[in-house]
């Protein structure tokens, strides 16, 4: 599907409302935020996610680091690259977990998930979230993935649908030469060299790092992003659960982002997708605009069923 086609279906209006239209020939449904107020919202209902104790279940070759709470249908969500389990807005934990079963957990590698013997890669990082729910006895989920962890959200609703209820992808992109990254060879050399720096002693390692675990992540995102490897781009029509895209217009535009019209690609090619933007959002649009962010999710979460 052609990036210009789809992007000529996508609707930025200027106000805080929700334009929502089906687009039957692609079969997908189109949202849009516009300009929004405020870069900054007071969070009083947040969570204090540090004071929720950590657990642990061995999965295959690893045991996973994994918090749960609240009540209700169980609610994943997978974090970016190099991202630890505490770094989801506390805002957005805290409305999910009011009427959610939330798991966080921190992927191979990452925190206090030990690294184990096996390769890194996005199809290895999705059965460790199947093994997660199987080991946490949770039948299917709905899943959130964000950046490299949106990755892992696409390949598992590929490889095992069954464990998929609905899906959301933030900051996403499907990989392969459809994906759209103008800036992942500067993103990477600047990452390999702190790496450089670290196995040097030059540079400390953040917290639950190492410079074998960070080099693991970056090369499964590399692979992912390879030209001759298609990702999961030609799969995603096959996925079948209501899926909600989101982005903001501004993401890909410093090193490290995912620029919007990846999402785009991927709306356009799962059935029935929603697709939201919101206008002057980078790469952490959840931080930038939490209140928006939330409310985009708990609209999807309340419109859609998870029978599925």
């Amino acid at each position: 599907m052609s990036f210009f086609i789809a992007f000529a279906f996508i609707l930025i209006i200027p106000s805080t409302a929700i334009s929502i239209s089906n687009n039957s020939y692609f079969g997908t449904t189109n949202l849009v935020y516009g300009q929004l107020d405020q870069m900054h919202s007071n969070v009083t209902n947040s969570l204090n996610i540090h004071g929720i104790p950590v657990k642990k279940v061995h999965v295959g070759d690893i045991d996973i680091a994994y918090k749960i709470f609240g009540k209700g249908e169980p609610f994943l969500l997978i974090s970016g690259g190099g991202l630890n389990m505490d770094a989801w807005e506390p805002s957005t934990l805290k409305n999910l977990s009011t009427n959610h079963t939330v798991i966080i957990f921190d992927n191979r590698g990452v925190g206090n998930t030990t690294t184990g013997s096996k390769t890194f890669s996005i199809q290895r990082f999705a059965n460790d979230t199947a093994g997660l729910l199987d080991a946490l006895k949770i039948q299917k989920a709905d899943v959130l993935g964000f950046s490299q962890g949106s990755f892992t959200a696409q390949q598992l609703a590929v490889t095992h649908p069954e464990k998929v209820k609905r899906l959301i992808l933030y900051a996403a992109a499907c990989g392969g030469k459809e994906s759209i990254y103008p800036l992942k060879t500067e993103a990477f050399k600047l990452v390999r060299e702190f790496i450089n720096n670290l196995t040097r002693g030059i540079s400390t390692p953040p917290p639950g790092f190492t410079a074998n675990t960070m080099i693991g992540q970056l090369n499964a995102t590399q692979s992912w992003f390879a030209t001759n490897w298609s990702g999961v781009c030609d799969q995603l029509r096959s996925i079948s659960k209501p899926t909600l895209v989101i982005t903001g217009t501004d993401d890909g535009k410093t090193a490290g982002g995912l620029p919007a019209a990846n999402s785009l690609v991927i709306a356009a090619k799962i059935p029935g997708a929603w697709l939201i933007q919101i206008k002057g959002a980078g790469h952490p649009l959840m931080f930038q605009y939490p209140d928006k962010f939330n409310k985009v999710l708990q609209t999807f979460l309340s419109t859609t069923t998870n029978s599925g």
